[in-house]
């Protein structure tokens, strides 16, 4: 029982780094649901988020709920208000879920997706997004803490 437990915590010790390197597209080529990264010069909407946490405790997008089109090139300029870090993940609902859970166990897990981004208090950045499937999906903060405390919302892609 002890050699299991002693090879159960190597496996996630060793399998860390490759969660917390690889995208969260799968890391094999294979193409994400809720699309893939957009061409700047194809953008036809831009969508102004900001991220903060409020006086009684919530952690908030604003807006957080979106309704685009399929095959629509979205820029996504996010700008932490805030007093603490906080992300803005773009992804299916069970791939978001997968990745908090990770967080949770490896909060300094960093990050270089291009459906992700984490700024600073006061910084600002921008995600170019190509929505090739319609369905709903989901933006996240998955920074420990700030998913339960309300940070995360609904994308609505339209069939064209």
């Amino acid at each position: 029982m002890k050699n299991a437990m002693i090879g159960l915590l190597l496996a996630t010790a060793l399998a860390a780094p490759a969660l917390a390197s690889g995208n969260h597209a799968g890391g094999h080529g294979e193409a994400m649901a809720v699309g893939e990264p957009g061409d700047k010069s194809k953008v036809t909407q831009t969508i102004r988020v900001t991220m903060k946490e409020t006086s009684d405790g919530k952690m908030v997008f604003t807006p957080n709920n979106f309704k685009v089109r399929k095959g629509q090139t979205v820029r996504f300029t996010i700008k932490n208000e805030g007093e603490l870090d906080h992300e803005f993940v773009l992804d299916q609902e069970d791939k978001v879920m997968e990745h908090k859970a990770v967080m949770e166990k490896f909060p300094e897990m960093e990050h270089d997706d291009p459906n992700a981004i984490r700024l600073k208090p006061g910084k600002s950045g921008e995600i170019v997004w190509k929505f090739t499937n319609d369905g709903v999906f989901k933006i996240a903060c998955l920074v420990p803490g700030h998913y339960d405390a309300g940070m995360h919302g609904d994308v609505a892609v339209a069939k064209k």
